[in-house]
């Protein structure tokens, strides 16, 4: 398996181009019920300072950044994504809660009010040492003791029919990750394949009833093979994997899309990237309707501009 932040990369990504699907997500984490068409502010996440211990038993202060800090109306949620076991994870979540609770602390002469976040770690994978709980404990000279505490998301515990019905979308790119050991190892892929099939359609059914939009289907689609081809890094299951999704994306592909449209401004650059946004939209099972609007929005063109691309480059 390749050694890289796909994991990371995928959730940062994601919680950049599409907050909103997190509103779900906090609701199920933190018992709310915020209308899927809230207000979602992602907060700037500011470094913090830890001590790393090099080979030679010198430590080093490095800068970290927190996952995912965000604002639904006056509650500030922090959610940390994991991808193995780490020892450091609760003085990491205090540090993140301390610097996120001063933007928003309260103070006059001899006192502070210092509101702490929500917070949740969500583990990818299951370990060997994996909680079930995160537990910070505050102890004070007078012998006092505050335990701030949340559960953990471990989505190893999660259906696919769970994810689904609650609309759980962030959390479907990761479950392919529970099969890490049989695909790495080019074993039976047979129920991660019958998985990946429910996704699809689930996916594509929640985009007939406009509940996810074409962006949104298309680059879930996308986090799911960049996860794929993290774990299978080349080998003999990722085409078969990849090809149940719909295509080799690694990147976003609506970022993809834009990229090679507008790159340099070259227009032979420009126009492969309309055939490749309709050629997507057909291949996914949108609407020439879909591929116009997309291609309006992406490309600037006008509709009846859009309508003559997506006549031309649609497949009979």
């Amino acid at each position: 398996m390749k050694r890289t932040h796909d994991y990371d990369n995928v959730f940062k990504t994601m919680k950049h181009r599409h907050k909103r699907l997190f509103i779900s997500v906090i609701n199920e984490t933190f018992g709310k019920n915020y209308p899927l068409d809230s207000e979602i502010e992602v907060l700037p996440s500011e470094g913090y300072l830890t001590e790393e211990e090099t080979q030679t038993g010198e430590k080093n202060i490095e800068e970290q950044i927190s996952d995912f800090l965000i604002k639904i109306g006056n509650d500030v949620f922090l959610l940390e994504c994991q991808s193995y076991d780490d020892d450091s994870m609760a003085i990491r979540i205090a540090e993140y809660a301390f610097i996120t609770a001063r933007k928003f602390s309260k103070w006059n002469i001899g006192e502070a009010i210092i509101p702490m976040p929500h917070f949740s770690v969500i583990y990818v994978k299951r370990g060997n040492k994996t909680p079930e709980q995160t537990n910070i404990r505050f102890t004070f000279p007078d012998g006092q003791e505050v335990i701030y505490h949340a559960d953990n998301v471990i989505l190893d515990d999660l259906t696919k029919e769970y994810i689904i019905e609650k609309k759980l979308f962030p959390y479907i790119p990761f479950y392919i990750a529970r099969y890490e050991k049989e695909i790495s190892e080019e074993k039976d892929t047979s129920q991660a394949i019958a998985d990946l099939e429910y996704f699809r359609d689930e996916m594509m059914k929640l985009y007939e009833k406009n509940e996810l939009t074409s962006e949104e289907l298309i680059d879930l689609i996308g986090y799911v093979n960049t996860i794929i081809t993290h774990i299978t890094d080349g080998n003999k299951s990722e085409e078969r994997l990849v090809n149940v999704m719909g295509g080799t994306i690694i990147e976003s592909e609506s970022e993809r899309l834009v990229r090679i449209g507008m790159e340099g401004g070259r227009k032979e650059g420009r126009e492969e990237g309309i055939k490749s946004s309709v050629e997507l939209c057909q291949e996914f099972g949108l609407s020439v309707t879909d591929a116009v609007k997309k291609l309006i929005s992406k490309f600037g063109l006008t509709e009846s501009e859009s309508l003559a691309k997506a006549n031309q480059y649609w497949k009979s």
